[in-house]
């Protein structure tokens, strides 16, 4: 059943049209060991049992566990993570868009940023944010990614309005990343908190520095930036990737809980496809 939901994220099927391949194709029956005298799952059995692994909160389990898996190959090595954040649209966008909302990247370490609650959507959990001048309902993914190779290592998602930069410690705490890692961030995740949080970690600050009103970057500063932003563009090449070809630019399902649980198995496909590319 689980390799059942890995199928749907490398073929973008529904549960309807994975049930019909279930059926139909015979390299899906040889990968989830499927065979044609086998009644395979229906649409139904498909939905409850993804419902089962949100209720029983083990996605992030598994996929610590596949990353186990790819690092005892020799594929994935924890020396490092970079971490960013992207905005997911809601499956359930409100009829019309509300005049104030907050800016992403708000510099405020407030535990929530300000916001409006929408009463008049079916996901009433996701949130408004602007992104320049254009606006969003939905949520926002913080991901981390190893350093190296780009496999995603962990993440979680929360309303769109929520900072980036309080965001940070709890991603860290997913990873188990060992002492003396470097974590990477851009300007976003820039401050005085994130960095003392770094260094009582053990890990090598690697966040991009902000430049202030009335105090702009030195060259030092700016030579750094680059330097940064040379190595952490590898989790932005995954966000594409999850957005291009697992079409995670917009939830499939409605709540916070379940659009997490299609990030977590986005996550496992995008590890697993890259991993068996790298061992061809």
């Amino acid at each position: 059943m689980f390799k059942v939901l890995l199928l749907q994220r490398w073929y973008n099927l529904s549960d309807p049209a994975t049930e019909q391949a279930l059926l139909d194709r015979f390299s899906f029956m040889r990968f989830t060991g499927f065979s044609v005298e086998d009644d395979v799952p229906d649409e139904t059995t498909i939905c409850r049992f993804r419902n089962g692994l949100i209720k029983l909160n083990v996605l992030d389990k598994l996929l610590d566990m596949i990353n186990g898996q790819i690092g005892g190959k020799g594929l994935l090595v924890r020396e490092g993570a970079v971490v960013d954040a992207s905005v997911v649209e809601s499956q359930r966008k409100p009829r019309k868009v509300i005049d104030v909302m907050p800016e992403d990247r708000r510099e405020e370490e407030s535990p929530e940023d300000s916001g409006h609650k929408v009463s008049y959507s079916d996901d009433a959990e996701a949130a408004w944010v602007r992104k320049g001048k254009q606006p969003h309902y939905g949520y926002k993914v913080h991901m981390a990614t190893d350093a190296i190779e780009g496999f995603i290592l962990g993440g979680h998602v929360t309303p769109a309005n929520r900072a980036d930069t309080v965001e940070l410690e709890p991603v860290l705490e997913e990873l188990g990343l060992p002492p003396e890692a470097v974590v990477l961030a851009d300007k976003g995740y820039c401050s005085k908190k994130n960095r003392e949080m770094l260094k009582r970690r053990g890990y090598h600050d690697g966040i991009m520095q902000r430049g202030y009103r009335g105090v702009p970057l030195t060259e030092e500063w700016k030579g750094r930036n680059r330097l940064i932003s040379r190595l952490r563009y590898i989790v932005e090449q995954g966000f594409g990737t999850l957005k291009r070809r697992y079409s995670f630019d917009r939830a499939r399902y409605v709540g916070r809980l379940k659009t997490e649980m299609e990030f977590h198995l986005n996550a496992m496909a995008f590890n697993i496809k890259k991993a068996v590319n790298m061992l061809a």
